[in-house]
């Protein structure tokens, strides 16, 4: 990295700024890799996104701002901190838990994030998440401090409350009413699927999947018919539709 940023006109102009976006896609390129079970996919991405690290640690180095070292240092320093169950000396600080289970782990550690000064426990979660992972983190984090509910008969009682409350947006015509009612369907959701035991943005990624790979598959089918989906009504493109599933089904 100190070679490239010396003799390399891309690495030379690169900037925070400039990378920023370029690490989400390689983020995303490491959730891809982890969904298709790809081990050669995903040591390939750890190294990209290592890249990343290195280059951010060489831009804060020409800045005075940090070292790779100090990162390192960093985050050994919050691990131990974080796990006074396995390197603490003696008894546990006042006001934490003793570790039990993975969940014990999870409320102490957003104990300790308050007591090192956080003013919330969700001032932890990116602003720039996309939505429905953003939800998934939100709830996980209050969850932490017991603000959950009891069991998952509750969650979908709440859902269907929430849906109710849709339903009546609707019929009304209250456009923004019908906004803000939807978001707390999906909420909902997100959390029945928690309950569930369920990665709510997964679940959906494995769908949009599920509908790329069916949807080709008619647009296959139409064009051994020579014919093309823009010339045939709904019913028939859902006569093809309906065979694409049975033929996966027969493959199961």
């Amino acid at each position: 990295m100190d070679e490239l940023r010396e003799k390399c006109p891309w690495d030379k102009m690169q900037t925070n700024e400039t990378l920023r976006q370029l690490t989400i896609e390689e983020t995303y390129e490491l959730a891809d890799a982890i969904d298709n079970d790809d081990w050669n996919g995903i040591k390939e991405e750890l190294g990209d996104l290592l890249l990343h690290i290195v280059f951010y640690a060489r831009i804060g180095k020409e800045q005075n701002k940090f070292t790779l070292d100090e990162i390192i240092n960093g985050i050994c320093d919050k691990l131990i901190s974080r796990h006074p169950h396995i390197y603490a000396q003696g008894t546990l600080q006042d006001g934490l838990k003793e570790v039990l289970t993975d969940v014990d782990v999870k409320t102490n550690w957003e104990k300790l994030k308050l007591k090192e000064g956080k003013k919330s426990i969700l001032s932890g979660v990116p602003t720039s998440l996309p939505s429905m992972v953003k939800a998934i983190r939100l709830q996980e984090k209050t969850k932490a401090v017991g603000f959950e509910w009891e069991n998952a008969q509750q969650v979908f009682d709440k859902l269907e409350e929430e849906l109710a409350e849709l339903k009546e947006a609707i019929q009304k015509g209250q456009q923004d009413k019908i906004e803000d009612e939807m978001g707390d369907v999906f909420f909902s959701l997100v959390n029945f699927a928690r309950f569930l035991q369920v990665d709510a943005d997964k679940a959906l990624e494995l769908t949009n999947k599920k509908f790329i790979r069916r949807f080709m598959a008619i647009e296959a089918l139409a064009a051994a018919q020579n014919k093309l989906l823009l010339d045939m009504s709904l019913q028939e493109m859902d006569i093809l539709w309906n065979i694409v599933k049975k033929q996966e089904n027969l493959n199961e």
